[in-house]
């Protein structure tokens, strides 16, 4: 434990090690850990996602492993929700846990606490300890602001109301219905863990110190501009897949996916991806497939799970010369490349970012959280992406989507509008930008400790 030793500050980092938390937070820490060269970060989190969020060595973050609460024995089938609930019954004894253990291991105090936003009993820990309590929201600024005005939405529009009634009593809300909320925020199970944590989230987060965020100011001027006056600060400090410390050594192109796209004609190519959580139904998978057969569009899937056994017989060999199945890509990379006209995704915020960054439009298939607030955001708010007729794949709407953003002067208005999310996302990033600026202002907040 001689970094311990040496380090004038110890900082202890709380990650939630489901869907893509883990990553971006570990990506900020870099940054950190970059620009205040005599702190150390202990990293805590699960072993699985410590495993995969760790898989080389790094000299001022040391990794700690938490309890997952899964039961002795527990075998997984298939349901994301359930590790997550174990988790969380498990929060917050096993942090504090490793927390005693961690002074204890290293004979060094705690400084400052950062944590994922969703851990509102971070605010609690840092109390204890009288220490600042920092949090990293990964998602949109709009999704937060929902969580943080639940309350406020509830009073409005009721518990189980009218899934039609618009948001408009918000500003730049009124394209936002009830029903593109994340559940559990008015309907749904309100009592279910993640929706229960979510509640709590937005009624603790402003006790923050600081609340950092994988944006940028004026990806969604308006709601940041709220959310500045609601919270004591309010840093938009992204977007991470520009000003990342250590993707540019995780790219992995293995498949050849790159030298594949430049085969093909500038904004002709269809990327898929669904993210690393969620799979669309096997009806839909069909539909996908069909319309991407009948479209002839050149296409490259990023594929979770067994092609040969989940897409339509046949599809595979009859698509081989325009098509390129993968069970991993670059997609930072991909959708910078210039042949990609489009992106058929989930929606995760990170999904869109990496479309910003590329200038690519999108099409939607949301699962659940705020994905489906994304997806209403980018068509009506923003104006670059296109929601599926029904909010499913089918061979008729994909198809009719795929024409629109890669054959029509609708698609062309699309190219440009998110051209200009791209510009204000590299301006953000650049010497003085709002995001360089921001990341200096949590600096000399961690450094001033």
């Amino acid at each position: 434990m001689e970094d311990y030793k040496n380090a004038s500050k110890h900082i202890v980092v709380l990650a939630f090690p489901f869907g893509t938390h883990a990553a971006p937070l570990l990506n900020i820490i870099h940054q950190l850990s970059d620009a205040c060269p005599n702190t150390i970060f202990s990293f805590l989190s699960t072993q699985q996602s410590n495993n995969s969020s760790f898989p080389n060595k790094f000299h001022k973050i040391k990794p700690f492993n938490v309890r997952d609460g899964l039961p002795e024995g527990y075998i997984y089938r298939g349901d994301p929700n359930e590790p997550v609930e174990y988790f969380l019954k498990a929060t917050p004894g096993n942090f504090i846990e490793a927390i005693g253990a961690v002074v204890a291991e290293t004979g060094k105090p705690i400084d400052c606490l950062i944590t994922d936003a969703f851990y509102a009993f971070g605010g609690d820990i840092a109390d204890e300890l009288n220490i600042p309590w920092v949090v990293l929201w990964t998602a949109a600024p709009r999704t937060l602001f929902v969580h943080a005005e639940t309350d406020f939405i509830r009073q409005l529009v009721g518990i189980n109301g009218s899934q039609d009634k618009s948001l408009d009593f918000f500003p730049d809300f009124s394209g936002i219905r009830v029903s593109d909320l994340p559940g559990g925020v008015t309907c749904g199970d309100l009592d279910a863990p993640m929706a229960a944590m979510l509640y709590k989230m937005g009624l603790e987060l402003s006790r923050a110190t600081a609340i950092a965020a994988n944006s940028f100011e004026d990806v969604d001027n308006k709601v940041v501009n709220m959310l500045k006056l609601k919270f004591n600060m309010f840093l938009n400090v992204g977007p991470f897949n520009l000003v990342s410390s250590v993707s540019s050594f995780t790219i992995d192109d293995s498949h050849c996916c790159l030298d594949w796209l430049s085969k093909h004609k500038p904004s002709s190519v269809v990327y898929i991806s669904f993210g690393s959580v969620a799979t669309p139904l096997p009806h839909e998978l069909e539909a996908l497939s069909e319309a991407l057969e009948e479209s002839e569009f050149p296409f490259l899937w990023s594929f979770k799970g067994n092609p040969e056994k989940q897409l339509p017989p046949g599809f595979l060999e009859r698509t081989r010369s325009r098509g390129k199945i993968v069970p991993w890509a670059p997609q930072q990379k991909i959708l910078q490349h210039p042949s990609v006209g489009v992106f058929v995704s989930h929606g995760g915020w990170n999904s869109i970012l990496d479309s910003i960054v590329g200038g690519v439009p999108m099409i939607f298939r949301p699962f659940y959280g705020d994905q489906i607030l994304n997806t209403r955001t980018v068509e009506v708010v923003w104006g670059f992406g296109l929601g599926l007729e029904g909010g499913t794949l089918t061979k008729e709407g994909t198809k009719k989507a795929l024409k629109l953003i890669l054959c029509s002067e609708q698609g062309k208005k699309m190219r440009e509008k998110i051209g200009i999310q791209r510009e204000r996302a590299y301006t953000a990033v650049k010497p003085k930008g709002s995001s360089v600026e921001n990341f200096k202002t949590l600096v000399k907040l961690v450094s001033d400790i």
